[in-house]
C-alpha cells in the first residue's frame, strides 16, 4: 500500500514527491532493512531521495524518478522474502541493478527461480544475464555461455544438467574439459593418466559435490550415469541421451571445438563454457571459442550468452578487478593501436 503526496506548485520542493509505503505487517521489518539498518543504508545511499521509517512505513521524499525507483525496490524485497528468501546487501545491489537497467524482467523472479536444492541449500541465477543463461539452456539445444570467472557459467550449466538428470530428461551427465595449461604438458607430469588429467578436471568435482550426495557420486561415476574426462575422450563417440558441458573451451583449437561439437547425437543437450581473455594455447594456436559465433551465426537452436564483469558473483571485489582489466585492456588496445579481440557481442542473443 502507497500513500502519495505532491508539493504545492509554489513550493522549493515543487518537482519532488512523497511517497509512503505500507509493509505487511507479515514481513519482518530486520528482513527488510537489515541487520542494524544495513540495507536501509545501502538504499539511501543509492537514490537521491529522503528515506525515513517508522514502524511498517517508509517514506520516501524526492525526485519522482528516484521515488518510483525506491518504491519498486521495496516491493521487490518484500516479494523476495516472502518466498522464503533471505535478503542481503548483495541481493539489494542486484535487485537496484535489475531495475535501473529498465528489464522487463522482474528482478525477484530472476531471483526466485530455484534450479536445483540440495542438502538445504538451494542454486539460483543472481544476475538477469544468468537467468536469461539459465533459460537459453532449457530453450536450446546447443548454448555457448561465455565471460569471465566467477559469472557463474559452468556452475549453472552443471546443475541444470543434475536437474536434468534428477528429471529423468537424460541418462548421463558428460563432463569435459581439454587439459591444457601454461607452462607445462601433460607427459612430462608426474603418476598415471589418471593422476595427471585429475588437476584439470578438480573443479567439476568440486561442482559436483555441492549438487549430489556425496556418498553417491562414486556410484554415479562408476556405473557411467557421470563421466568426467579430458576432451580428447570425446573422440570418435556418439553421444546421445546425454547432457554433455564443455568447460574451458577458450582452450580448444578450432578443430577440437568442431569435433566436441560433432559428438552431438539424439535426445542431448551440449553447453559450452569459457572466457575469451584467459586462452592458455600455444603461440599461435587460434582459440575454437574466439572464432565460433562467426562460424555458427544464424544456425537454428544454437544460443551465445555473453556474461560479464556485472554478472560476478563471487566477492564483489572479484567483479571490479575484472572490471579493471577490461578497462586496462581497451585502454592498451586504443593507445597501441592493437586489435582486441572479445567476446561474442549479444549476451543472451538466441538462435
Amino acid at each position: 500500500m502507497t500513500d502519495t503526496q505532491q508539493n504545492h506548485p509554489s513550493s522549493p520542493d515543487a518537482n519532488r514527491t512523497r511517497h509512503t509505503v505500507v509493509v505487511p505487517n507479515s514481513i519482518n521489518m530486520v528482513s527488510l532493512l537489515g541487520p542494524g539498518d544495513e540495507h536501509l543504508a545501502l538504499i539511501e545511499d543509492s537514490f537521491d531521495a529522503d528515506v525515513h521509517v517508522r514502524g511498517n512505513r517508509i517514506t520516501l521524499h524526492g525526485e519522482p524518478h528516484e521515488v518510483a525507483l525506491a518504491e519498486r525496490l521495496l516491493d521487490e524485497l518484500v516479494t523476495i522474502i516472502r518466498t522464503g528468501q533471505g535478503v542481503t546487501p548483495e541481493t539489494v545491489e542486484r535487485v537496484l541493478s535489475m531495475l535501473r537497467a529498465e528489464t522487463t524482467e522482474r528482478p525477484a523472479d530472476v531471483l526466485s527461480l530455484n534450479i536445483l536444492s540440495n542438502r538445504g541449500r538451494s542454486i539460483r541465477p543472481k544476475t538477469l544475464n544468468q537467468k536469461r543463461y539459465v533459460d537459453s539452456i532449457d530453450k536450446h539445444t546447443i548454448t555457448f555461455g561465455i565471460g569471465p570467472a566467477g559469472t557463474g557459467k559452468t556452475y549453472l550449466a552443471m546443475a541444470k544438467a543434475v536437474q536434468a538428470l534428477q528429471s529423468k530428461n537424460v541418462n548421463r551427465i558428460i563432463l569435459t574439459r581439454p587439459a591444457v595449461e601454461a607452462g607445462e604438458h601433460l607427459g612430462f607430469l608426474p603418476g598415471t593418466l589418471s593422476e595427471k588429467i585429475d588437476p584439470y578436471l578438480r573443479p567439476l568435482y568440486d561442482a559436483l559435490h555441492d549438487m549430489i550426495d556425496p556418498e553417491t557420486i562414486p556410484k554415479l561415476l562408476a556405473a557411467g550415469t557421470i563421466e568426467v574426462a579430458p576432451l580428447a575422450y570425446m573422440r570418435g563417440r556418439t553421444l546421445n541421451d546425454s547432457f554433455i558441458i564443455l568447460d574451458e573451451a577458450q582452450n580448444t583449437s578450432p578443430e577440437q571445438m568442431k569435433m566436441f561439437l560433432t559428438r552431438l547425437g539424439f535426445g542431448s543437450k551440449i553447453v559450452v563454457t569459457g572466457d575469451v581473455t584467459q586462452v592458455d594455447l600455444p603461440g599461435g594456436t587460434r582459440s575454437g571459442l574466439r572464432i565460433i559465433q562467426g562460424i555458427l551465426d544464424g544456425v537454428e537452436d544454437i544460443s551465445f550468452n555473453l556474461l560479464t564483469s556485472h554478472d560476478v558473483v563471487r566477492h564483489r571485489l572479484v567483479g571490479r578487478i575484472v572490471a579493471a582489466y577490461d578497462e586496462f585492456d581497451a585502454r592498451g588496445a586504443k593507445g597501441s593501436g592493437e586489435v582486441v579481440e572479445h567476446a561474442p557481442r549479444g549476451g543472451g542473443k538466441n538462435r
